[in-house]
């Protein structure tokens, strides 16, 4: 049984500052991130008199839900399940597509730490300055820039917290009874909890939370497969590493002719060439000089090189470090990239020959001018002892003429070509996805566009079921729910559908017209009495519907329900 513990204690994480393309996108969705989060709150939208003016707002008191002109009521709750079907469903998508990109892009975890670690490199300098600082002994200085640097922490969790109770109140009158401190005792502990959590998750455990309390990174793997497109490291190309300088190049370039090399998607066209690199010992190696640039700006510290990792986020941090070195070095970009797992050189049958790292065969008169031996026969293809190099193969390529005046070429190389990225993200299985997700939208909106502006339900009074009057009438009750989603009061004239000749009473009212308050709900109680000698009131029951006008649009709802008569009481 293994000794080794079950925990380990948390190894610090310096990200090295990196520029390019994706870490400027990620800059932008940061910005447009908490610019929404920070200001939706304070946008107005104008309903009327008697409604809020909150764009946006989650009214829990008298439970609704504001969205501009949308408005949503509680018994209208498959609004919300919906959208979470949608989340949901897009976030399938998009991990089946792209990998984790909602977790490297638009994860609140990920904006948040990123803001922090803005503010770490602000206060405290870059990756080297920041590991100095922590392995030096506590004096005024370090103090200095880690108590400035935990209170601008504070300062952005305590906004992150009251931004987020601007949502359930009136923000500027919310405010107000904050700094006033008359808001009540809920708000301010929201924002204390909400102020602590963003401190400790943004500032100190980062990463952590990502692998230890985040269920996302587990669940992923059945979303992703071998044409999902997620960030990886093109070994084949970049294999085996080593160092290169001016030097080596020179020497390269005295070897042979140019070494055809087919770099895949995203490679520049004018570097689909390159001469071998080789180590001081002649060793032909790949793109990858172990710079250890791609770990050193990685903000979960692993290796992207090892292969796919749980803790990968696919914040493509690590593409932009790899790109800016090869530009560098004077190689493609593109070692490490977005790429499917399906995306490498085929291994083609009765392909035996030794292969270089970017798939080219070694000719065996230049073996020893590059350092790298040629096999023999057995152990490539496990003859016996006594066979040589040049023992063919059956299944094997014939050799070309003069191989040492050729360049250095393979099937590989001439055959080969990356699958375009389009491809990927347009598979069976994310347009599955596409349709699913579309159809509950349009599914939504259909439902959003036809409700109507009001509704009626009646529930029949079944105790007592029926009631006879002194003169042999029946009558039954009726309670009768009216919505009015008018900015306006607006009056509800009652009628009654039936065949028999039956009176409708309102209780409260002399007519049968009521007025509901504006963007409300009323419960009003109805009678309604058949005569002695109608079918309705010897009959055990007999349907009858209700209909209710607006008399301002003439809009107008029914439903109908059940009037029991004095045949009930023979069963």
């Amino acid at each position: 049984m293994s000794d080794a513990p079950l925990f380990a204690a948390r190894e610090p994480i310096f990200p090295k500052r990196v520029s390019g393309f994706y870490r400027r996108l990620k800059w932008w969705i940061m910005g447009i991130t908490l610019g929404i989060y920070y200001l939706v709150p304070w946008l107005r939208w104008d309903r009327g008199p008697a409604l809020p003016d909150q764009a946006v707002l989650i009214d829990l008191a008298n439970r609704r839900f504001y969205f501009f002109f949308i408005e949503i009521w509680p018994h209208e709750f498959y609004f919300v399940a919906g959208l979470l079907i949608m989340a949901g469903l897009g976030l399938f998508l998009f991990t089946s597509a792209l990998g984790r990109v909602w977790c490297g892009y638009a994860c609140p975890q990920t904006v948040w730490t990123d803001l922090f670690l803005k503010v770490e490199r602000w206060i405290e300098g870059d990756r080297n300055a920041r590991v100095r600082l922590w392995k030096a002994p506590w004096s005024l200085h370090k103090w200095r820039l880690r108590v400035t640097k935990w209170v601008i922490w504070l300062l952005i969790a305590m906004a992150t917290g009251g931004a987020w109770v601007f949502y359930f109140a009136d923000a500027p009158t919310l405010l107000r009874d904050l700094v006033t401190f008359e808001a009540a005792p809920v708000a301010y502990v929201t924002i204390a909890i909400l102020t602590a959590t963003t401190f400790i998750f943004g500032g100190f455990m980062r990463e952590q939370v990502c692998i230890y309390m985040c269920p996302w990174p587990r669940i992923q793997g059945a979303m992703m497969d071998e044409g999902t497109l997620t960030v990886g490291y093109r070994d084949w190309r970049g294999e085996p590493r080593g160092k290169g300088n001016a030097r080596r190049r020179a020497v390269a370039a005295e070897v042979g002719p140019a070494l055809p090399v087919r770099y895949g998607a995203g490679a520049d066209a004018d570097k689909d060439t390159a001469a071998p690199r080789l180590s001081r010992e002649g060793e032909v190696l790949g793109d990858c000089i172990d710079c250890m640039a791609c770990v050193n700006v990685c903000p979960m510290g692993i290796d992207i090189r090892e292969g796919q990792q749980l803790e990968c986020i696919t914040c493509a941090l690590c593409i932009d470090a790899c790109d800016e070195v090869m530009a560098r070095i004077g190689r493609p970009r593109g070692l490490i990239d977005y790429l499917a797992l399906d995306d490498r050189p085929p291994v083609l049958p009765g392909e035996h020959a030794p292969v270089r790292p970017f798939g080219n065969e070694v000719p065996e008169d230049q073996g020893a001018a590059t350092g790298v031996p040629t096999p023999t026969a057995a152990a490539r293809d496990g003859l016996d002892a006594d066979a040589t190099a040049t023992t063919p193969i059956e299944g094997d390529p014939a050799p070309a003429p003069n191989a040492a005046e050729q360049p250095f070429t393979t099937s590989h190389s001439q055959d080969w070509t990356p699958t375009a990225n389009w491809r990927h993200v347009l598979r069976p299985r994310t347009i599955l996805y596409t349709i699913v997700w579309a159809a509950i939208g349009a599914g939504l909106l259909a439902a959003l566009y036809l409700r109507p502006d009001i509704e009626l339900t009646i529930a029949p009074v079944r105790n007592p079921t029926f009631v006879t009057l002194s003169d042999g009438a029946v009558r039954n009750t009726y309670d009768i729910r009216l919505r009015n989603k008018h900015g306006e009061p607006r009056d509800f004239a009652f009628s009654l559908t039936s065949d028999d000749d039956m009176a409708l009473m309102l209780e409260g009212h002399a007519g049968v017209t009521v007025t509901v308050p504006p963007d409300a709900t009323m419960l009003q109680r109805a009678y309604v009495i058949a005569p002695p000698e109608t079918d309705a009131a010897q009959d055990e029951r007999t349907t009858i519907g209700f209909t209710i006008r607006d008399t301002a649009s003439g809009e107008e709802a029914h439903r109908e329900t059940i009037f029991n008569g004095r045949g009930n009481n023979a069963r």
